[in-house]
């Protein structure tokens, strides 16, 4: 790409793209972000193409609280948990939001194995109750509001049987932006033909991260934005209380290793209180 096409992608990236706005006059935020749409075609088609590598220790740990059980699994994708587990030996059924994802997932191998019940994981209802409901990656923070995460908490717990565990896991708040920090930009990729920015921004006040992923390539820009609302393992807490469940145990990642104030992420187990 030559000089003269770089700066007239990166004028064209700064002049088209609009300053978006939730919650009124004055509010910079992303107003035209929708997480009912974020999760599309084009997002699902190369969801899979960068696996975390930690998948073969999420199903050993999953498994092993399943018992053999029935498990559910909120945000179900494209099965890069759902399907892996299932293959165990469990019946395992989903939750999921986008009908692009879900369709993936049917379209692999087991993947008509899978029940997947559509809808929003803070509410939906596969009318059964398992011995494990899990929710991973972040996708937590993908409910925009406390009230959406308490309603998730809630929701899971009217699905576990009295023994049953429910699982989250997310990384730590500070992993995604340090305490003191209001923004960034973070290069991910430079090469000669693709340059790929992460930039981001975050609210104390409302906890929202909005983030978008800019590519710059030859034939043009993509854009590619994400909201979070990122809530510590304390508030998660108190939330499971809210929804009658308790913290039964917390790890630092699905190896179990120990959690500390050095952990960039969580592993939490919770059950249902005994008196409900």
């Amino acid at each position: 790409m030559a000089v003269s096409q770089v700066r007239f992608l990166a004028t064209n990236l700064f002049q088209s793209t609009r300053v978006w706005k939730i919650g009124g006059k004055g509010n910079n935020s992303m107003q035209d972000f929708n997480p009912a749409t974020s999760f599309g075609p084009a997002v699902a088609a190369r969801y899979d193409d960068n696996l975390r590598g930690d998948e073969q220790a999420a199903v050993a740990f999953l498994s092993e609280l399943a018992r053999g059980r029935r498990a559910l699994e909120f945000a179900s994708g494209t099965g890069r948990i759902a399907l892996p587990l299932a293959a165990t030996g469990l019946q395992v059924d989903g939750i999921e939001l986008s009908p692009h994802m879900a369709e993936r997932l049917r379209a692999k191998p087991g993947g008509d194995q899978i029940t997947v019940t559509p809808g929003d994981m803070s509410s939906a209802t596969t009318g059964q109750r398992y011995g494990l409901v899990y929710l991973v990656y972040n996708t937590i923070f993908n409910l925009l509001t406390a009230d959406d995460q308490i309603r998730c908490f809630e929701n899971a717990a009217r699905h576990l049987t009295p023994d049953g565990f429910f699982v989250v896991e997310t990384a730590m708040p500070q992993a995604w932006i340090a305490p003191s920090q209001a923004d960034y930009v973070h290069a991910e990729e430079v090469g000669l033909q693709t340059v790929s920015l992460d930039v981001a921004r975050y609210d104390p006040v409302t906890q929202l991260l909005e983030e978008n992923h800019i590519t710059l390539t030859p034939e043009g820009i993509t854009l590619s934005p994400i909201v979070c609302r990122l809530i510590s393992p304390g508030e998660m807490d108190l939330m499971a209380r809210i929804a009658g469940l308790h913290l039964i145990d917390r790890f630092a990642n699905w190896q179990r290793t120990t959690f500390d104030a050095d952990s960039r992420a969580h592993v939490s187990v919770y059950g249902l209180n005994p008196t409900r």
